[in-house]
């Protein structure tokens, strides 16, 4: 049987290509999940049920969050291009063209 993270034979595949697959896909599932929480926390008009959705979406926030530091820290580029990316001020779009340039130094 075959997951859908690998794209290549996954007895091909190193430990380390296999757990950076499932990092990914564990990401991608917890910003489905985020966005899911989202669409139903902005239809629900108990605020009781609402308060307990978005102390749900919080928590898959924070596990998206320790993917992402998972693999930034195996994966020193991104670390690179996002430090240039997030928190900072002005145009994301110039501050990802700066990014992709400090990825190259």
């Amino acid at each position: 049987m075959g997951f859908e993270q690998y794209h290549e034979p996954a007895g091909e595949l190193s430990a380390e290509a296999r757990t950076f697959a499932r990092m990914i896909t564990s990401m991608t599932e917890e910003a489905e999940a985020i966005g899911w929480y989202q669409q139903r926390i902005a239809l629900e008009p108990d605020p009781q049920a609402r308060a307990i959705m978005e102390n749900a979406q919080g928590e898959e926030f924070k596990h998206f969050g320790m993917d992402l530091e998972f693999l930034l820290r195996r994966t020193p580029k991104w670390r690179i291009a996002l430090e240039t990316i997030l928190f900072t001020e002005g145009d994301i779009v110039e501050s990802g063209e700066e990014a992709e340039d400090a990825e190259n130094r």
